[in-house]
């Protein structure tokens, strides 16, 4: 535990410097580079690629990384563990301003399914990544951050509306549009130009460009800390699912060099469904495979020998509503990563791969818990399963206990993403090259 503070204090700069999942997949490959990962480009050759470690990017927001320590020829099982990127957010519509008594405000779209009423006045800021180019120069594309308040969703006075706090609804298309300036003119601001303001305050050289598009979304401003009387909450944005993303990542590079092959995805748009060129419903992960295992018969013997584990939090019972929780899988803040279950296989988990995490965490000599949802509640998913299914790899659900999902803020035990930091550093140091349990002989 004396590497706690240095974790949690890693871990808040990272969530502090990735408001979207560009920022976060920009992250995790600059951490990747300084750990001596070689970038490969997908349009370019690159099969009979020597023992090393590499990392492949897909469209800014999913990544790839991957450690050989023997040719993939081979055959040996491959350790890997995935996560993703994106979290529930208000994206910017590409023509969003528009003026009303006095306000320049922006349009949005709802972006996955997030709790609405937390967005309401809130230092809110605009961050993502945009294409210009400069007069007939080529395309480019480039990451911004307002860094600074720039939008904000007032509520309507309880004055105004006396039953506010019985039955208040939100309208997704007039309710949160947030405010960015005060005007006097009838005309809209040209939002490309306020964009493109920014995008030269980051990047001098694109002091004369033309704004082609953009992918902008709006971000809580306030910075993960710790809370509670002794300090044992974080609180932050978007801890689902960066939180995962950042122990992989660690995990990954913290493993010494032994004789197991290794890899990590992270997969955009897995809050809006995961089909997407750069989702786990894509192509990304079995694209990878296939240029590193050529052979289709040697591909499915490595698939068959080994293990993923799909990382995302889970469900921590709530103190005002544990009726919402199953009784006897109530799932506690520090207690430990948590093992997903569903019969629906909803979470990919089955006996074999939570016999297999378990025997991780007692190996870690962490705690681990878990997680079964209710009968009479829709129960929510993970990339686990549309990776076990594509793939066709055992697979494994767990996460780290959280309250408040998929709000603006979230609320997560101190000491459980370092428990789940010690486990994929586990799972990816073990010598052993045995991952895979077979089936009952029958």
């Amino acid at each position: 535990m004396e590497h706690l503070t240095e974790y949690l204090d890693d871990l808040f700069a990272f969530i502090r410097h990735s408001p979207t999942a560009y920022h976060a997949t920009a992250g995790v490959l600059d951490h990747l580079t300084q750990q001596g990962f070689k970038r490969l480009d997908e349009a370019v050759s690159w099969s009979n690629l020597p023992p090393g470690s590499y990392s492949v990017v897909r469209n800014g927001a999913s990544l790839i990384a991957f450690t050989l320590s023997q040719d993939p020829q081979a055959g040996m099982p491959m350790r890997m563990a995935g996560a993703h990127t994106d979290s529930p957010s208000l994206k910017i519509k590409p023509n969003p301003v528009q003026v009303r008594h006095g306000c320049v405000q922006l349009g949005v779209e709802m972006y996955g399914g997030l709790l609405l009423a937390p967005w309401f006045d809130r230092n809110l800021s605009i961050a993502g990544r945009v294409t210009w180019s400069c007069d007939t120069g080529p395309m480019r594309c480039s990451l911004i951050d307002f860094t600074r308040a720039a939008a904000i969703i007032p509520s309507l006075a309880i004055h105004l509306d006396r039953e506010a706090n019985e039955k208040r609804q939100i309208d997704r298309q007039t309710d949160l549009v947030p405010i960015i300036m005060l005007t006097e003119t009838a005309d809209p601001p040209d939002f490309n130009e306020l964009v493109r303001k920014e995008l030269v305050r980051l990047h001098p050289e694109a002091a004369m460009a033309t704004i082609l598009a953009f992918d902008l979304f709006l971000y809580d401003l306030q910075p993960p800390c710790r809370a509670g009387l002794n300090g044992e909450f974080i609180t932050g944005p978007r801890l689902d699912n960066l939180l995962s993303c950042h122990a992989l990542a660690r995990a990954m590079t913290a493993a010494p060099d032994n004789n197991c092959n290794r890899l990590i995805v992270f997969n955009d748009h897995e809050e809006i469904g995961s089909l997407s060129r750069s989702g786990a419903q894509g192509p990304f992960l079995k694209s990878v495979l296939q240029r590193l295992y050529p052979d289709p018969d040697l591909l499915q013997r490595v698939v068959a020998r080994s293990l993923f584990i799909s990382v995302d939090n889970a469900h921590a019972v709530h103190p005002n509503f544990a009726t919402r929780h199953d009784p006897n899988h109530l799932v506690m803040l520090n207690q430990g990563p948590v093992i997903k279950v569903n019969a629906a296989q909803r979470y990919a988990t089955d006996a074999i791969t939570a016999g297999l995490f378990r025997q991780l965490c007692t190996k870690a000599d962490i705690p681990y818990q878990e997680f079964v949802m209710r009968n009479d509640l829709a129960c929510g998913s993970t990339i686990g399963p549309l990776t076990a299914a594509e793939i066709g790899i055992p697979t494994v659900d767990v996460g780290v206990p959280q309250l408040a999902m998929h709000s603006i803020r979230e609320t997560i035990g101190h000491l459980d993403g370092w428990y789940l930091l010690q486990a994929m550093t586990a799972f990816f140091a073990a010598e052993d090259t045995q991952i895979h349990c077979p089936d009952p002989g029958f």
